[in-house]
């Protein structure tokens, strides 16, 4: 017992001692929980008196296959971020207010093409990661660019759970740990929040409740702005493809029961305005056709279901207003057509 309790700590790759005592009795089967509690003044009297030991041991027992099975896992969040100082701060700081999340985590701030302060405020943020026993890795990437940026946070990061996190997104206290509890199945899984999509000015207002009603929405994982996959979920593609749509793209490789929803929410904001969400709307289009025809093998999981006229009648007698907020959008964007045009999404 004591052999798997270091290679616990081994695998934790922590050296607070209440965090990884919490992960010991984590790790340990129903029956032996009795005894990893009989054993936690021993393991940390041990850890205390044998630090250097137990570094070696975890050296020599890394990939110890008796670890492998019960191993905890890391999760690593990452942040892809262009200019974005303004917002990283609020981002970072909604992840640190994370409570009960019982394994390591690391953050990825993937900077790309920054010209702002981005990258000196993610930094900013070190003291803080580091008190609350995490990691922070802040790269300066001087190409812009979202998907070069995932695909050099993914070449980055240690964890085998990834969270994938905008920079304009903030999430609630209980969902970093509701979305690390979702992805701890070995079957290839993806998580995600309750999204709260969020407007500034009256038409945005307007449009974000009428869109928050719809069945992709309402009965679906949709992912908008946060996913995140378990080790076998992110083996289903290698680097990010070049596609404007990545949410879509991580979010169809999964069929419908193997997206889960946590009992958290998220904010989410859109574009301020009717010619701004427009643009927005063309270019979000834009991105799901091209994962449709580039990526046709997936599309079968999509999974949302159709609302129908009797569905749209009914939301537009329940908020009026709001439907011929979505609504002139919806029609605007199908005279005009999808366009490629990059826009930010709020």
């Amino acid at each position: 017992m004591r052999n798997k309790a270091l290679r616990g700590l081994a695998r934790a790759k922590q050296c607070d001692i209440n965090s990884t005592l919490l992960k010991l009795l984590y790790l340990a089967p129903e029956k032996d929980v009795g005894l990893a509690g009989e054993l936690r003044h021993e393991v940390t009297k041990f850890c205390h008196e044998n630090a250097v030991l137990c570094w070696l041991y975890m050296l020599a027992n890394y990939n110890h296959p008796e670890s492998q099975g019960n191993a905890i896992k890391m999760l690593s969040i990452i942040i892809p971020a262009n200019n974005e100082e303004a917002l990283i701060g609020p981002c970072l700081e909604a992840v640190l207010a994370s409570d009960g999340v019982d394994v390591p985590v690391e953050v990825i701030v993937a900077a790309n093409g920054c010209s702002d302060r981005t990258v000196e405020i993610s930094r900013g943020f070190a003291d803080k990661v580091a008190a609350k026993g995490w990691e922070l890795e802040v790269l300066d990437l001087a190409s812009g660019g979202k998907l070069g940026a995932l695909n050099a946070a993914d070449a980055a990061a240690n964890g085998e759970m990834r969270a994938y996190l905008d920079a304009d997104v903030t999430v609630s206290p209980a969902l970093i740990a509701g979305i690390a509890r979702a992805l701890s199945e070995t079957e290839a899984t993806y998580a995600s929040g309750q999204v709260r999509i969020t407007g500034q000015g009256w038409f945005s207002r307007l449009y974000a409740r009428l869109w928050s009603r719809i069945p992709f929405m309402t009965t679906g994982v949709p992912g908008c702005g946060l996913f995140a996959v378990n080790a076998a979920g992110r083996e289903k593609w290698a680097d990010w493809p070049d596609i404007i749509s990545d949410d879509t793209f991580v979010r169809l490789n999964f069929p419908p029961e193997r997206r889960k929803l946590v009992a958290a929410s998220y904010n989410w904001p859109i574009a301020e305005g009717f010619a701004a969400l427009v643009k927005v709307r063309r270019r979000q289009d834009f991105g799901v056709v091209e994962v449709q025809e580039n990526y046709p093998h997936i599309v079968s999981n999509d999974g949302t279901r159709g609302l129908g006229a009797k569905g749209y009648l009914a939301l537009a007698a329940r908020d009026p207003l709001g439907f011929a907020a979505y609504a002139a959008v919806a029609l605007t964007v199908k005279i005009k057509g999808p366009d490629s045009t990059w826009s930010r999404s709020r």
